[in-house]
C-alpha cells in the first residue's frame, strides 16, 4: 500500500533507466563509443549505420559490465536470456528496430537499498539494448540532421517496480543507482552528457481507489529535473481526475524551461512495437560459475564504504555529512576493470583515507581542509574534484604544518589557495617558505608589534583616549606585514600589552 503523499492523493512512481555502458566498442559492433566531443558522424560503422548485409556481433565486456551492474542491485541473472528486434520508425533508427531483450532479459528480481530513507526497491529486470543515433534541427533552416556517433551504443535498461512514492524517494533512487554503476565500473552515468537517462512513469489514486493511469516522463536528465518533472505531472493529474476527466495514457517530455511536462504522444504497449526474437543472435548462455566468479571479484558498493566511514570516523568527529560529501564526490571514480586502467584519478574517499594515513592525522582536521578549504578553492577555479590537482601527500604536510603551528591557519589557507592555482612538484614547506608563510627563527612577535605600534601614533592616540576598537586597525597591520603567519590571538594580546604602557 502506498503512503498518503497529498491531501487524500497517493503517488505511483516507477522508473526506467538507460545507462550508457563503459565500453570503448558498441555492443554490437567494433566502432568505437563516443563522446559530446567529438564531431557528428565519425564513430560509427556500416553495422550502425543499418548498411544492407552487415551483422550484429556481441560485444563481450558489455555482456560483463551487464553481469557487475546486475549483481550489485541484487538481482537474478538468468543463465539463459535472448535478444529481440523493437521495431518502431523514427529517423534516429536507420534499420527501423532497436535490439533489446524484451522477453529474455540478463537479469531479473533485484532490489536497491536507498542509503537515507532505507526503503528498498525492487528490480523488475536489468537488459541489454541498442541506444539510438541522434536527430539535431535546425528550426531556422528548416532542416534536421543524423547523427550515427551514438547510434549501437550499448546500454543497460534497469527498469523498477512501482516502489517508490515521492519526488524525493524518487530522486535518492536514482542518485543511489549512479553511485552503484559507477562503484562497479559498469557506466559513468553522467546525466549531464546523457550517457544516464530517465524515463519517470507516474500515477496518482486516491485514498483507497485502484492505481491510476500512468503517463511516462521520457528522456529526464537530471535530478532537479526528476523531482520538477514529477511535481508537475502529479498536480496536473489531481487537477484532471478532480475536475471529472480522465488521465490519457501517453508518453510526455519535460521542458525544464517552463518546468512542466507536455504531451510527446500516446503511449505505446508491447504490441505497438511488433517484438520478434532477433534471427542473427542466438541464445546467451552463462554458466553459474561465471556468474560466482564475477560476484567474486565485485568492488565495495557505496552502501558498504558509507557505513565503514560512519563506523571508523563518526567517533573522531567526521559528521554524517562529512561523509555524504564524500560519497558524492566519490561517485565520479570508476573502477578499474579486468586490468585496465582507469580514465577517472583516485576517488575522494581514497584520498581522504590516504591524507589521514590510518590515524597519523586527525580524520575531522583532514575532512575541514579537504571538504571546506579544498572544495572552495577548486570551485573557485571553476574545477571539480581532482586528486592530482593537490595530491593527497601535498594536502597532509599543509595539515602537519598548521597542526604542528609551523604556519598558521591563515596562511595555511593562502598556501592551498596557491597550490590549487599553481600545482608544484616543490615540497610543501618549500612552497610556503618560498610565499614567507613560514616565520623565520630570528622573527619576533614583541618586535613586530613594537614596530607597528611607533609607526601608527594617531591609532595610538586614539586608543589612549579610549577608542579599544582601534587595536584591530593594528592588528591588521601586524597580520598583512607577517602575511598571516602571526598567531592572531598572541599579536592582539602583545599589542594591549604595548599600548597600554604608552
Amino acid at each position: 500500500m502506498s503512503r498518503l503523499f497529498r491531501d487524500g492523493w497517493h503517488i505511483v512512481l516507477g522508473i526506467e533507466t538507460h545507462a550508457q555502458i563503459n565500453s570503448t566498442q558498441k555492443l554490437f559492433s567494433s566502432a568505437p563509443t563516443s563522446l559530446l566531443a567529438h564531431d557528428s558522424n565519425t564513430r560509427f560503422n556500416a553495422f550502425d549505420a543499418a548498411f544492407p548485409g552487415t551483422l550484429p556481433l556481441l560485444n563481450p565486456k558489455c555482456v560483463l559490465l551487464a553481469l557487475r551492474a546486475s549483481l550489485a542491485l541484487n538481482c537474478r541473472i538468468q543463465n539463459r536470456s535472448t535478444f529481440d528486434r523493437k521495431h518502431y520508425f523514427y529517423p534516429d533508427l536507420p534499420v527501423g528496430y532497436q535490439i533489446t531483450q524484451h522477453y529474455a532479459p540478463i537479469a531479473k528480481d533485484g532490489y536497491l537499498e536507498l542509503p537515507v530513507s532505507k526503503k528498498r526497491v525492487r528490480i523488475q529486470q536489468v537488459q541489454m539494448e541498442q541506444d539510438t543515433a541522434k536527430s539535431i534541427s535546425e528550426p531556422r533552416a528548416h532542416k534536421s540532421h543524423i547523427d550515427l556517433n551514438r547510434s549501437g551504443t550499448g546500454l543497460l535498461e534497469i527498469v523498477t517496480e512501482p516502489d517508490l512514492q515521492s519526488p524525493e524517494e524518487a530522486s535518492e533512487y536514482v542518485r543511489a543507482l549512479q553511485a552503484t554503476l559507477r562503484a562497479v565500473g559498469a557506466s559513468d552515468g553522467n546525466m549531464e552528457s546523457g550517457s544516464m537517462r530517465c524515463d519517470v512513469n507516474v500515477s496518482v489514486n486516491r485514498s483507497g481507489d485502484p492505481f491510476g493511469t500512468r503517463c511516462e516522463i521520457k528522456n529526464v536528465n537530471s535530478f532537479r529535473y526528476i523531482v520538477g518533472a514529477i511535481n508537475f505531472e502529479v498536480d496536473r493529474q489531481i487537477a484532471l481526475i478532480s475536475s471529472g476527466q480522465a488521465v490519457e495514457q501517453e508518453t510526455r517530455g519535460f521542458d525544464h524551461y517552463k518546468w512542466e511536462t507536455f504531451k510527446l504522444r500516446s503511449k505505446e504497449d508491447a504490441p505497438d512495437y511488433r517484438y520478434m526474437p532477433d534471427p542473427n543472435l542466438g541464445v546467451l548462455t552463462i554458466s553459474q560459475s561465471e556468474i560466482t566468479n564475477i560476484r567474486d571479484r565485485l568492488p565495495p558498493l557505496p552502501d558498504a564504504i558509507r557505513s565503514r566511514l560512519l563506523d571508523r570516523y563518526e567517533s573522531q568527529g567526521v559528521s554524517v555529512n562529512d561523509v555524504d560529501i564524500l560519497m558524492g564526490l566519490d561517485t565520479t571514480r570508476l573502477v578499474p576493470f579486468d586490468g585496465e586502467h582507469s580514465t577517472q584519478d583516485m576517488g575522494a574517499v581514497d584520498y581522504f583515507e590516504q591524507v589521514v594515513d590510518n590515524g597519523r592525522r586527525s580524520a575531522k582536521a583532514v575532512s575541514n581542509w579537504m571538504l571546506n578549504n579544498l572544495l572552495g578553492q577548486l570551485s573557485a577555479h571553476s574545477m571539480e574534484f581532482s586528486s592530482t590537482r593537490v595530491p593527497p601527500e601535498q594536502l597532509g604536510a599543509l595539515v602537519d604544518l598548521v597542526t604542528s603551528n609551523t604556519i598558521t591557519t591563515a596562511s595555511g589557507k593562502l598556501l592551498l589557495r596557491h597550490l590549487v592555482a599553481h600545482p608544484s612538484s616543490a615540497s610543501v614547506e618549500q612552497v610556503a617558505r618560498s610565499l614567507k608563510l613560514v616565520e623565520d627563527q630570528g622573527d619576533d612577535l614583541s618586535a613586530i608589534c613594537q614596530r607597528v605600534v611607533e609607526a601608527m601614533p594617531k591609532e595610538v592616540a586614539s586608543f589612549k583616549s579610549g577608542n579599544e576598537n582601534v587595536v584591530n586597525r593594528l592588528l591588521g597591520k601586524v597580520m598583512k606585514d607577517t602575511r598571516g603567519r602571526a598567531d592572531a590571538h598572541a599579536a592582539k594580546t602583545t599589542l594591549l600589552s604595548l599600548l597600554k604602557s604608552y
